[in-house]
């Protein structure tokens, strides 16, 4: 749902881009691949997302070494980034963690690389940071679990990345 909704937030102020979008793809650290379930096609589908040519794939040193920014809904799924590709950690936060760090940076000004603010956003930070089980940065995955853990993530995960699209904006290219 991240990736569906983020693109759409991000669409508006990405039209300057030669394709027209900031590419955003998704990865899981679970073995379970394919589409998505139809419970995150109806949650998505309420915000006018369509995930239904969406298959997801598996998380990796490749896809990570690519990535300028990787978002995590949990901090399980962080650590994994950590552990999987060599220099992810400074580019790997869960959604809260980079919104709470941010709140107390602001975005990347007019022409900062984003790896600059992710540095200013990310100082401070260590890898210690991702051990144990606080679950105060996740956001709640309703996997296996009733239609409205689907919606009610839905909601969390749009107003999430509507700050973030705000956040981002100076920093996609026009």
């Amino acid at each position: 749902m991240a990736e569906g909704f983020l693109q759409r937030r991000l669409s508006d102020v990405a039209a300057g881009q030669p394709d027209g979008r900031v590419r955003i793809h998704s990865a899981g650290t679970r073995a379970t691949l394919g589409s998505s379930p139809r419970e995150v096609l109806s949650a998505a589908a309420d915000f006018g997302v369509d995930l239904s040519a969406h298959r997801s794939r598996q998380l990796d040193s490749a896809l990570l070494a690519e990535a300028d920014l990787v978002i995590g809904m949990a901090r399980e799924h962080v650590r994994e980034a950590a552990l999987t590709g060599a220099g992810a950690f400074g580019k790997s936060f869960t959604l809260r963690e980079l919104l709470r760090r941010a709140a107390d940076t602001g975005g990347p000004r007019g022409g900062e690389p984003l790896a600059d603010w992710l540095a200013i956003v990310g100082a401070g930070r260590t890898t210690a940071e991702l051990m144990g089980s606080s679950k105060i940065d996740d956001v709640s995955d309703p996997y296996g679990g009733p239609q409205r853990g689907y919606d009610a993530s839905a909601v969390v995960i749009d107003e999430l990345v509507t700050v973030l699209a705000q956040l981002l904006a100076p920093a996609v290219p026009s």
